[in-house]
C-alpha cells in the first residue's frame, strides 16, 4: 500500500519534470523544511510554477519534514500535497475485490495546486525557504 503511494508520487513528479523540460540548466536548488499546524509533514510534494507563466516548473519531495527541489530563477507560485491514508475502500464492487488505499489531502486547500496564493523568489544558486503551514 507505502508502495502505491510512492509510485503515485513519482509519476507526478516525472510528469512535472517532463512538463518542465527536465533539464539541468538555469535550475537552482531550494530546500528547507515544511511544518503543518506545527508538525512536520511525514511525506508529501512541493511545487514551484511560475507567476509569469515564462519558465518551467520545479518540484520536489517531502520527506521528515524536509525538501530540495531543483527551480528555474524567478517568481514562483508554491503548492503543497500532503497525502494521508484515511482507509481502504474495495477496487470494483464485487465480493471478492482487493481493497485498495485510500488517501486525503492534509493541507487546507488554500495551499494546494492552483489555489495557494504562497510565493517565493527563486535567486541563481542555493535558496533556503522554511515553510510553516496552519490549517486555519
Amino acid at each position: 500500500m507505502r508502495f502505491q503511494h510512492l509510485i503515485g508520487l513519482g509519476a507526478f513528479l516525472v510528469i512535472t519534470l517532463t512538463l518542465a523540460g527536465c533539464g539541468g540548466d538555469g535550475r537552482n536548488e531550494v530546500s528547507g523544511t515544511v511544518k503543518y499546524d506545527g508538525n512536520p509533514v511525514e511525506e508529501g510534494s512541493i511545487t514551484f510554477t511560475p507567476v509569469d507563466g515564462k519558465t518551467g516548473t520545479g518540484s520536489g519531495v517531502i520527506k521528515g519534514g524536509k525538501y530540495t527541489a531543483k527551480v528555474p530563477v524567478g517568481n514562483m507560485k508554491v503548492s503543497f500535497t500532503y497525502p494521508k491514508l484515511i482507509g481502504k475502500r474495495k477496487a470494483y464492487d464485487t465480493p471478492d475485490s482487493p481493497e485498495i488505499p485510500e488517501y486525503k489531502d492534509e493541507v487546507a486547500e488554500k495551499y494546494g495546486p492552483g489555489t495557494s496564493s504562497l510565493t517565493f523568489d527563486v535567486k541563481a544558486g542555493q535558496n533556503k525557504k522554511d515553510w510553516d503551514l496552519t490549517s486555519k
